[in-house]
């Protein structure tokens, strides 16, 4: 789509761009206002798929301690829900996954301005701590925004008319355990398992569990710990488009649950919701594993643009 500047500074969509098969026009203003709005929906409303997780752990847990503690968190989720609270009082870093369809065309630097735009009205205009600061001089300038956050990922999708935002507010108790390991490629699986169970055993009640285990293998050091958040933020009940690695999170999550860490860290059977992998082709004399864990709040919201109309979801 070719994008024209009018003076109210929305877009608009030439005849040109028709002729070339653009399915959808963005307003950059709206993609505003769904950013602001989705960092609100993420920190008050839980994803269905994680209270089926909650649901299915309560279910099974044996230890009575654990089974009490899941009880609360369950009982929690309700609260904040029902008074439209925050699950958490940590509104965490703000990362904004976007997907751009093969028919949808935007101006790529004035799409990322209205992201933080957004970002940085959902703290101002709702009672919501910002818990970003500068590195070094730890200055919060209370927008939840500053130098590279809100983190922005973009990728490009075959759908055709749709343009999908995805908000993560990532909590620093999850994303404080995360792990890289350039494994030594004779060591093979075994020393992907290995670490996998070292770093959950390692983490213990930090994350506050249960947890979200992602885990990346493969690509370079950056791409690898990429992938492993990736996997810790994917909806319960994905697998892996990789069978090799599919096959891999079974069986780790049943190893994770064994270890007897728990809700909270205090024992039990619910460790973890499920071991999620993600994987990339990486060099012959090297093979990076990594680790990044998603507390039990696991929150995300997304917005879909398409055609018909903008819609809310997970």
């Amino acid at each position: 789509m070719l994008f024209a500047a009018c003076a109210n500074g929305r877009s608009s969509v030439s005849v040109r761009s028709l002729l070339n098969g653009v399915q959808m026009k963005v307003d950059l203003k709206q993609v505003e206002d769904a950013c602001k709005e989705l960092y609100i929906r993420a920190l008050k409303l839980l994803p269905p798929d994680i209270k089926q997780g909650f649901e299915r752990l309560d279910r099974d847990e044996t230890d009575a301690t654990a089974k009490a503690v899941l009880g609360t968190m369950i009982r929690n989720i309700a609260v904040a829900e029902d008074t439209r609270n925050l699950l958490c009082q940590d509104t965490g870093i703000p990362i904004y996954n976007v997907a751009i369809g093969a028919g949808v065309e935007v101006p790529g630097h004035e799409l990322k301005q209205a992201i933080v735009r957004g970002c940085e009205r959902a703290t101002r205009e709702h009672p919501i701590r910002s818990s970003v600061v500068h590195p070094l001089t730890r200055v919060n300038q209370h927008t939840s925004s500053g130098r590279l956050v809100p983190v922005i990922n973009i990728d490009f999708v075959p759908d055709a008319d749709t343009l999908s935002i995805e908000m993560i507010p990532k909590g620093s108790g999850s994303e404080n355990n995360s792990w890289l390991k350039m494994a030594i490629p004779a060591e093979g699986v075994d020393a992907i398992k290995t670490f996998v169970i070292d770093c959950v055993l390692d983490a213990g009640g930090k994350t506050c569990p249960p947890t979200i285990v992602g885990v990346g293998i493969g690509g370079t050091a950056d791409l690898c710990i990429h992938l492993s958040k990736v996997a810790a933020t994917r909806p319960l009940g994905s697998r892996c488009a990789d069978p090799e690695g599919a096959k891999l999170e079974p069986e780790l999550s049943r190893a994770v649950n064994e270890l007897g860490v728990g809700p909270q860290g205090l024992g039990g059977d619910s460790t973890s919701f499920a071991v999620h992998v993600e994987t990339a082709a990486t060099h012959i004399t090297m093979n990076p594993v990594a680790v990044n864990m998603q507390c039990h709040s696991a929150r995300r919201a997304r917005a879909t643009f398409t055609p018909r109309g903008l819609e809310y979801g997970f």
